[in-house]
């Protein structure tokens, strides 16, 4: 921390030195860039820390955070053109000057009876990053060339640090920014399951590769994907991203949990080769996929290494499931397995990165105790609870780790608001068949939407009798924002859109219905 470290060089030399120290530092240039080299006057400099042997400083003219500008004719000034410590006494006139420039400042000098300052410039690296100001006023004699040797020395090892600990914020803040952008804004909403989440960065040891996800998927249906990349700093974040996206592309082909789980593996495996053989961009995470049906209320979860869900029924106390233990992702060549489980409505899903249940003073085992313990507490908004957690297992100074919490409610779908039919491999059936979507479009109160559902179902239906196996299946599903309609048959080859040639008789059904629909697809 920028502050925390001037403020200690301002400690460290009160009263062994000075009476009185002020750190200024000058402000970041533009998009991160370091100060220039030499500043040129006027300087603007910004107080970050001051000390005195006083208590409360009343010396202190600028109160830490504020602005202030330099002329080329004060010592603060001189010191940064000059680039070595410059030492002013008011006996010899050298504050003099300071009367016409900032008389409230010259007021403090009189009314403490300062008779002496020194100014240090703050370099490290080539780059002057402020100014450390010694000031004597309860010592009777002026600052010697042996003052102004320590003062150079200790100013010189805390620029250093300050430099450090600018550098640092400055990468913890683009790793913040890019983790952002590429975690979720929101979660969408979605007809099966309330969702909540919370995302903290570490305190201290670099933002981590920490992610959660909430993806639709066809039938009403909805993935929940929680994920941890080994490491921090920017590269886990990058990771992160890759991951991320990975996940969504390889959830919108409609993979099973464990098939997508492998084809994750074999992209970590390879972000690891591309990065150098020798263990330095290794890399390695872990994640927990599932995906929740409100027709079926059934969830099929797979795990990669990742900590155990927790499970909260509507009627019951919060436990942790069993699932069956998976590698890490980029092990490489290991099988993951998923496990299937009917889940009631009202039911709370719990998904969380290790950071959560895992510190310094207390393993994963007691973790787990208490985040059941805090998920028990008498049900309200899954914001509440995520803040009910977090305040029960973190502490208060900040996490060591990255943590990632996502809490999902889940709803089933009424039956009445399903319409399924089996449909014989006769062509002659698909006009009956859409005068019997109509029906229950009308029984839905959805007539205003009767004549696309009719186009689509016919194409789609027409081609199932045509080109695919039975048994044919057309179901409906809707709730207040979507009306789905889907057709499955047996087949083992996939629709997919192509350009119709002018003369063409057919090849214009999967066109037309990707005009008419907001979203299509098939898996």
């Amino acid at each position: 921390d920028v502050t925390r470290t001037a403020q200690e060089l301002a400690d460290v030399c009160v009263p062994s030195l000075a009476d009185f120290v002020s750190v200024d530092l000058l402000d970041p240039q533009e998009h991160g860039d370091d100060p220039v080299a030499a500043p040129t006057p006027p300087v603007a400099l910004r107080r970050s820390a001051h000390q005195s042997v006083n208590p409360g400083c009343p010396e202190a003219e600028a109160e830490p955070g504020r602005l202030d500008v330099y002329p080329a004719d004060t010592p603060q000034a001189q010191c940064l053109v000059a680039g070595h410590a410059i030492v002013a006494a008011v006996p010899s006139g050298d504050l003099e000057r300071w009367r016409e420039w900032d008389p409230v400042r010259v007021a403090r000098i009189e009314e403490y009876g300062i008779h002496s300052t020194m100014s240090v410039p703050l370099q490290a690296r080539g780059t002057t990053l402020g100014i450390a100001v010694f000031t004597r006023f309860r010592r009777p004699y002026a600052f010697t060339h042996d003052d102004v040797l320590l003062a150079e020395e200790v100013s010189a090892r805390a620029a250093v640090c300050i430099d450090n600990a600018r550098r640092y914020s400055r990468e913890r803040e683009t790793t913040l920014m890019l983790q952002r952008s590429l975690l979720p804004r929101w979660l969408p909403p979605t007809a099966a399951l309330e969702a909540a989440s919370r995302y903290l960065p570490a305190a201290r040891s670099g933002v981590g590769g920490d992610w959660f996800d909430i993806i639709p998927l066809s039938g009403m249906r909805v993935a929940l994907v929680v994920g941890d990349v080994v490491g921090h700093g920017i590269q886990a974040s990058a990771t992160m991203g890759r991951l991320r996206t990975a996940v969504r592309t390889l959830a919108d082909i409609d993979l099973t949990p464990e098939e997508l789980l492998t084809h994750l593996d074999d992209l970590v495996v390879r972000l690891s080769e591309e990065s150098g053989g020798d263990g330095t961009g290794e890399v390695g995470a872990t994640c927990l996929y599932a995906v929740y049906d409100p027709v079926s209320r059934q969830c099929s979860l797979a795990r990669a290494g990742h900590p155990q869900p927790v499970l909260v029924p509507p009627d019951g106390p919060p436990r942790q499931l069993e699932l069956p233990s998976g590698p890490p992702l980029g092990v490489g060549g290991l099988p993951f397995e998923s496990a299937e489980l009917e889940l009631r409505e009202g039911s709370v899903l719990a998904f969380y990165t290790d950071g959560l249940v895992t510190s310094r003073d207390r393993g994963a085992d007691a973790g787990q105790v208490l985040l059941r313990d805090a998920l028990a507490a008498p049900a309200g908004s899954l914001d509440a609870a995520c803040d009910r957690v977090l305040h029960a297992l973190l502490p208060t100074g900040g996490t060591a780790d990255d943590v990632a919490l996502l809490l999902a409610r889940t709803r089933g779908l009424p039956a009445g608001q399903v319409a399924t039919w089996d449909i014989p491999a006769d062509p002659s059936l698909v006009a009956p068949i859409r005068k019997q979507v109509v029906e229950q479009l009308s029984a839905w109160a959805l007539l205003e939407a009767s004549f696309t559902a009719e186009l689509v179902v016919s194409e789609l239906v027409t081609n199932a009798i045509r080109y695919g196996s039975p048994p044919i299946r057309l179901r409906l599903i809707h709730d207040a924002t979507t009306l789905i309609c889907e057709v499955s048959d047996t087949s083992h080859t996939a629709p997919h859109l192509r350009r119709a040639k002018t003369w063409d008789e057919g090849g214009r059904g999967l066109l037309l219905v990707a005009q008419l629909t907001q979203r299509w697809g098939s898996r």
